[in-house]
């Protein structure tokens, strides 16, 4: 396998009003499962495509292993790429879209036997290798695509949204079997990716995109419970974090509508007199007795979703959800009373967006 590292790297379209990518700055780890992640626009695919040789960089440089890459042809850079739409040949076998670079590139009939049958066994294709692509499910499809790339045993394997075309239980599915191939074959890889659900479940480490430039990037754990802006705040997380209005007085944070609690002297006293924003994770609401709620509200819409409900209500103004056990929940049109665990909320400057 091989490291990435991306310095300085830059994209600007011609007749275009800002840079698409301006000086990113990255390196992904030897084995490392890097995941680009953000809202459509932000530059992620155009970051990988630049990496595989598909787009030209207008600034910087492009490293896999100890060599410079951006002025190489995308054979030559030693990767392999599966897009979203599997791009199989119809009008050939599993066995033959598998084997179609290695057939290219010359390689020895007996080594392209031994890397497709290895291959088909470790994504459970065996059985298919003389199938058409019309033969084959959707999850297999992409299984072949990722066959293909396997084969050529590449120092990085690049994912432009796989998984975009598969239905919600497909996708399911096939982010364990890209986990669990990616654990077997420590394989160095850079995925992109809208769903931060994906994100979340497959990374060893999250980048945040936002207009080309890396907000925060993380574990998915230290970016779900320690967002460094407003921004990834509200992307990551299913259902989304909630954002109120407050303002920090006299050691206490104003939620409006009459809902206040103690900050916590050492968190309150840098924030004193200071707008901020409020991040709660729907989780981090509980039911309460009215006499000692924080919050109390209208459930509007409840959601019920099996192991857990989510409740939808307004407070002071802004729409709200909390995560809530299916026992406890109201029903729409009914009262209901919240508090919350003060140590699972984030602050953000009510301008910048910025964590304080």
């Amino acid at each position: 396998m091989a490291q990435v590292r991306l310095a300085g790297l830059g994209k600007t379209y011609e007749g275009a009003h800002a840079n698409t990518i301006d000086g990113l700055d990255l390196e992904v780890a030897d084995g490392e499962f890097l995941v680009l992640v953000g809202p459509s626009g932000c530059g992620k695919s155009t970051t990988l495509r630049m990496i595989a040789g598909l787009e030209e960089p207008t600034a910087g440089e492009i490293w896999i292993g100890p060599r410079r890459v951006d002025g190489l042809e995308p054979r030559e850079r030693d990767i392999a790429m599966v897009f979203q739409n599997y791009a199989l040949y119809p009008h050939m076998t599993v066995a033959q879209n598998m084997s179609f670079g290695l057939r290219l590139a010359k390689v020895p009939k007996a080594e392209i036997r031994r890397r497709v049958e290895a291959a088909a066994e470790t994504l459970g294709l065996s059985g298919y290798l003389n199938r058409h692509p019309k033969a084959l499910s959707g999850g297999q499809r992409q299984r072949v695509a990722m066959g293909r790339a396997i084969v050529r045993e590449p120092g990085v394997f690049l994912f432009d949204e796989p998984l975009s075309n598969l239905d919600a239980q497909l996708r399911g599915q096939m982010r364990t079997e890209i986990r669990r191939l990616h654990d077997q074959l420590s394989a160095t890889t850079v995925y992109v990716t809208h769903d931060q659900v994906e994100a979340m479940t497959l990374a060893d480490r999250v980048v945040v995109l936002k207009d080309g430039k890396i907000e925060q990037q993380g574990s998915p754990q230290e970016l779900y419970d320690r967002p460094a802006t407003r921004f990834v705040a509200g992307f990551l997380g299913s259902p989304q974090m909630n954002i109120l209005a407050g303002r920090v007085t006299q050691g206490m944070l104003d939620l409006g509508a009459e809902s206040r609690f103690a900050l916590g002297a050492e968190r309150a006293a840098p924030l004193e007199g200071r707008r901020v924003d409020v991040g709660i994770r729907p989780e981090a609401f509980r039911l309460a007795a009215p006499e000692t709620a924080l919050i109390h509200a209208r459930a509007e819409m409840v959601e019920l979703l099996g192991a857990t409900s989510l409740v939808h209500f307004t407070h002071a103004g802004l729409p709200c959800t909390a995560l809530l056990e299916p026992t406890e929940a109201p029903r729409p049109g009914q009262e209901v009373h919240l508090g919350l665990r003060p140590d699972r909320i984030s602050l953000f400057d009510a301008d910048s967006g910025r964590a304080v």
